[in-house]
């Protein structure tokens, strides 16, 4: 009987260890992601977000972004990076480098590959146990007539991860579409920059805050 009691309170109490581990959440990505990290960073704006709703011991949030990388690095450091943590979800949030450097270095990244390369590290983070959350890149250039340079690729690269968020029937964080909204709504001046970027790249405090809300809202439905 004793031997019973105890094997009882031994499950529950595991169980309830289990419940209590707070869900590990990887932000993978590039300097936008490596940044996030810092102070008034989109990852930290998460935390405190979910801190102000009482949930922040629900979480452990970890950044793994390095500057400059583009899908397929990614991908070489998948292992690494994201699968040997073992984590619960993964908020994919690449295409801006694979974009831009086609022009800066001559070293973007084709649709086909971007897509190939992509799908891979969906199969991957998926086998492995973990929820998968897909993002459009945002902006290179925030004037709001379609003048930034690359606003065709842009376009056509968030399609990219539109199809393949259908497809693989995963949740999306549409930055693309949030900040081209935003842009249109509050410059009118047509700035290239300094409405949500610093650069017409990288966040500023309110980019990164307009980031935070919406990966949070994917995240509170996993």
């Amino acid at each position: 009987m004793r031997k019973t009691i105890f094997a009882l309170l031994t499950v529950l109490a595991l169980a309830s260890f289990v419940a209590d581990k707070p869900k590990k959440v990887i932000f993978f990505g590039d300097s936008i992601t490596q940044a996030g990290v810092k102070p008034n960073g989109y990852i930290t704006r998460i935390g405190e977000l979910l801190t102000g709703k009482n949930l922040g011991s629900k979480y452990e949030l970890i950044g793994a972004g390095i500057g400059g990388n583009k899908v397929y690095d990614l991908y070489l450091r998948l292992e690494s990076d994201v699968l040997e943590k073992k984590p619960d979800a993964v908020f994919i949030y690449v295409g801006v480098n694979d974009v831009w450097h086609k022009t800066t270095s001559g070293t973007g990244t084709d649709p086909d590959k971007f897509v190939r390369f992509y799908q891979a590290l969906i199969d991957k983070i998926k086998a492995s146990g973990a929820k998968v959350v897909l993002c459009t890149p945002a902006v290179i250039g925030e004037k709001n007539d379609f003048s930034n340079p690359q606003d065709g690729d842009m376009n056509h690269y968030s399609n990219l991860i539109r199809k393949l968020a259908e497809k693989n029937s995963l949740p999306l964080v549409d930055l693309r579409k949030a900040f081209l909204a935003y842009d249109l709504a509050n410059n009118p001046s047509n700035k290239d920059s300094g409405v949500l970027t610093t650069d017409r790249v990288h966040l500023n405090d309110l980019g990164n805050n307009t980031v935070a809300e919406l990966m949070l809202a994917e995240l509170l439905k996993l």
